[in-house]
């Protein structure tokens, strides 16, 4: 039984590759068959149908020769095909007596016309079809014009149209939930590599952020240990110290940040919860000790309640990009303020520094600077739905001023002043 399932289904799909085979064998059948039903007379008895009682003439198995051979063409040429099976049908109608059942050819050819073509054709061509056999056969039938004979070739055009159609309709339905599906895909596939993208840019920011900020402390405190190694040792020891408290608290951002990569099966990463406002007084130390005098504004309505994880996060890393800035740009002299406040549904966050006096103009802080630190700046605060508005300070220095909306991201607004 397996083995003739396996056959069956080799078979069909054997026939299915190769169209034209399979129209042969139609072809074949329908021939047969219509051969077959010349040979019943449907009027042969009392008890119904009596089968060879009569024989077909000549014309009427040539006319039935032809009307099948035209259907091996029926999927290049369905219009053709369907009006040569007609033209076939109406002669056998005309001339034979009684007619040969030669309309099962042009029942056929309908149904490929309207599995193949749209609704309003069908209807045309449908109504064509039956109009012209049935009343041919109505006129020129040698039974009267109401015999079943005469209605049958009216039902089975109609049924021949009906059919075509349903198959069409059904496989215009396949095709649209394939195509949905396929495009479901696609739209998948760009969500994931739109995320990724996504991720990799916010790796890439933090990922920035921290070494910026800390490898400039390094730089600052080495500096300061080289220099005062022979004279003031102590003070060397100090900023030696600093240096290696800068550097762990850079690989333990690093193993964090980095962490996220990891994949399944992979090691645990750290679960230090992300940076924030709340260690703010521990990011402004390391600067002080770094030798850059950082002040905190906290006016009334400053920040009292926890602030969005996304918010609190991008607020922490705008402050540690501006005071590197300052760190690495504003002078050995400056000083900055650092200030956020909470304005309704949004927070205000402003660094600002006087650039020693002397730096602030040039200090390559602008956007043709060739670095990344505002442009990270900028993407994080546009991800939220923010402005960002830099540029130099009147008199001196240099400000960032951020505003980050605790809303969902309603646009993207970016403003950089020069």
């Amino acid at each position: 039984m397996t083995a003739l399932g396996t056959g069956f289904t080799r078979s069909r799909c054997w026939l299915h590759a190769h169209p034209l085979a399979m129209d042969a064998a139609l072809a074949c059948a329908v021939l047969v068959t219509m051969v077959t039903g010349s040979f019943a007379d449907p009027h042969g008895g009392t008890g119904g149908p009596t089968f060879g009682t009569r024989t077909p003439g000549v014309l009427s198995l040539v006319l039935m020769t032809l009307a099948s051979g035209a259907l091996v063409l029926r999927r290049r040429r369905p219009m053709a095909v369907l009006a040569f099976t007609g033209v076939v049908t109406l002669v056998e109608l005309v001339a034979g007596d009684p007619p040969s059942p030669v309309a099962m050819s042009a029942v056929i050819a309908l149904y490929t016309v309207a599995s193949r073509t749209d609704r309003p054709t069908t209807w045309r061509v449908g109504l064509l079809t039956m109009t012209g056999l049935t009343a041919a056969a109505m006129c020129f039938g040698s039974g009267p014009w109401y015999s079943q004979e005469n209605l049958g070739i009216f039902a089975w055009t109609g049924i021949g149209a009906t059919a075509g159609d349903a198959v069409r309709s059904r496989r215009a339905f396949v095709d649209a939930i394939r195509e949905r599906a396929e495009r479901a895909e696609r739209t998948r596939e760009e969500e994931a590599r739109r995320r990724v993208a996504e991720e990799r840019l916010r790796i890439a920011r933090d990922l920035h952020d921290v070494v910026a900020h800390h490898i400039a402390l390094v730089n600052v405190q080495a500096g300061v240990a080289a220099h005062v190694m022979d004279k003031r040792p102590d003070q060397a020891k100090e900023a030696l110290a600093h240096v290696r408290e800068a550097s762990r608290s850079a690989l333990n951002e690093l193993r964090a940040t980095v962490g996220l990569l990891r994949q399944s099966g992979d090691p645990e990463a750290p679960t230090e919860p992300a940076p924030g406002l709340a260690v703010l007084d521990q990011l402004l130390d390391t600067f002080r000790h770094a030798g850059l005098p950082v002040e905190v504004a906290r006016p009334d309505k400053g920040v009292s309640a926890p602030l969005p994880a996304a918010v609190d996060l991008a607020a922490y890393r705008i402050i540690q990009e501006a005071l590197t800035n300052v760190q690495k740009h504003a002078g050995p002299h400056a000083r900055a303020e650092v200030s956020v406040v909470r304005v309704g549904s949004s927070a205000e966050v402003t660094v600002i520094d006087n650039g020693g006096g002397t730096a602030s103009a040039g200090d390559g802080r602008e956007a043709g600077g060739g670095g990344h630190g505002l442009t990270g700046m900028r993407e994080r605060v546009t991800a939220l739905g923010g402005t960002l508005t830099t540029g130099p300070r009147y008199g001196g220095g240099f400000r960032v001023h951020a505003i980050l909306p605790f809303t969902e991201r309603t646009g993207e607004r970016t403003v950089e002043n020069a």
